[in-house]
């Protein structure tokens, strides 16, 4: 199946170009540029008045399977998970299918004994509620070197550690992973030529984290405001930043409403996660724009500036955030804190691509996995506009269904039906399935 986009907007990753083709073939793009497509194209997608992305990733989540399908309904076609029970041979089996997201995963994370997140799951049970015992956990070095070799062993993606003595999260007082323990823990997973990700959410423990090694520091600090010395320090280590922007607002007490009040959300979730969007979590009275600046100091000093959410579970003492869905927050946030709406797609494309070593995706290239999604409008310059989906494709397979009019074979030279005519897919909240009906109204939302 030869399949080509047509006089349509492209986000390749990087840059912008206005008006050209993208022919996809046996689930690669084979070719990016001109303006009609090469004979033999079985299938034809008018592209006017829409842009064609690379596959959104977000960088930080805990999913289940059924989670992966929610992000894939958002154009989310890759996940990494930074803690959680799912195994080499699950994820394996993700991969290949094509109703869900592709997904990479670290495992569960290194703490100290228990610390983050033992604590949150003490007194709760149900599907998806991991044993608290099931955390790696150790005060010392040759340990923790112990547990990386295991966690690679059993195939982790990556290693992630826990910096975290709780006080932003409302639970001061949790025992942290001591210094020595953690670098040893770093230099272990270098060792095995993996990243070392860090959760730290507090200047000190960010400190820590760059002094220590970490390749990733995989939330932000959010207990006081940023200043010239750690910032520096950071940018120094080389390490990049997934600030999850969308947790910090939900720990000082921000919910997601405008979100999950617009309809190209709701019509893609389901109730419970429409609701978590509706919560925060309340915990932490801090100024929202002291995050932005500390995010815009970050990209200012030249830090990678990675998109992720933190979503995970929708329990109630989770709020704010949803598989998929957050990921365009996201980006929104990243605009609020001074980035351009395309550095902000940039952060959930190429720049995790190339942080994580995936080199096959990330981008609109030829050769490159036809991991793709059309939306409405232009969110090159409308960040809001990366919501307003009209169909996901991944590995070049399409996830749900598009109207015959955008589907149907038509040999070059056949006029086409204008845009304005044209249906957009619009999700069953809870199966996936597709149904064309016209573009609902988009409300306010993210604009």
């Amino acid at each position: 199946m030869r399949t080509a986009f047509t006089d349509v907007r492209v986000f390749d990753g990087e840059e912008v170009h206005p008006s050209t083709t993208v022919v996809v073939e046996d689930g690669l793009i084979a070719r990016v540029g001109g303006s009609e497509p090469p004979a033999g194209i079985d299938r034809r997608i008018d592209g006017r008045g829409r842009t064609l992305l690379p596959g959104l990733m977000d960088a930080h989540v805990h999913a289940l399977p059924e989670d992966l399908t929610t992000a894939l309904r958002f154009g989310v076609t890759t996940v990494m998970d930074m803690g959680g029970p799912s195994s080499a041979q699950d994820r394996a089996a993700w991969a290949a299918r094509h109703d869900s997201a592709d997904v990479r995963g670290a495992g569960q994370p290194v703490t100290a004994p228990h610390g983050h997140p033992t604590q949150l799951f003490a007194n709760l049970s149900g599907p998806g509620v991991p044993d608290p015992a099931q955390f790696p956990q150790t005060s010392s070095p040759d340990e923790a070197r112990t547990l990386v070799d295991r966690l690679v062993s059993t195939g982790s993606d990556y290693v992630k550690f826990i910096l975290e003595e709780g006080t932003v999260m409302g639970d001061p007082g949790l025992p942290l992973l001591p210094h020595d323990a953690y670098a040893a823990g770093v230099t272990a997973a270098h060792e095995h030529g993996h990243l070392a990700m860090t959760h730290a959410q507090t200047a000190a423990t960010w400190a820590q984290a760059a002094r220590g090694g970490a390749d990733a520091l995989v939330h932000l600090f959010i207990d006081r405001p940023h200043d010239d010395r750690l910032v520096d320090t950071v940018a120094s280590s080389g390490a990049f930043v997934t600030p999850c922007l969308v947790l910090a607002r939900s720990f000082m007490g921000i919910a997601a409403t405008e979100l999950a009040a617009d309809p190209r959300v709701s019509s893609r979730l389901a109730p419970h996660w429409t609701e978590a969007l509706g919560r925060s979590l309340s915990t932490w009275d801090a100024p929202f724009d002291d995050a932005l600046a500390s995010v815009a100091a970050l990209d200012a000093a030249g830090v990678d500036v990675l998109v992720g959410t933190d979503a995970s579970v929708a329990v109630p003492t989770t709020g704010g955030q949803a598989h998929g869905a957050s990921v365009h927050h996201e980006m929104a946030l990243l605009v609020e804190a001074g980035f351009s709406p395309v550095r902000a797609l940039r952060a959930a494309t190429s720049v995790p691509a190339r942080r994580f070593g995936l080199d096959d995706r990330g981008r609109i290239a030829a050769g490159l996995r036809a991991d793709l999604v059309l939306v409405d409008g232009d969110p090159t310059t409308t960040i809001g506009d990366s919501l307003s989906i009209v169909g996901v494709w991944r590995g070049g397979r399409r996830s749900g269904a598009l109207s015959d009019q955008d589907l149907a074979f038509q040999p070059v030279g056949v006029a086409e039906e204008h845009a304005a005519d044209r249906s957009e897919v619009v999700y069953d909240a809870v199966g996936g399935a597709g149904v064309d009906q016209p573009l609902p109204d988009r409300g306010e939302g993210l604009r």
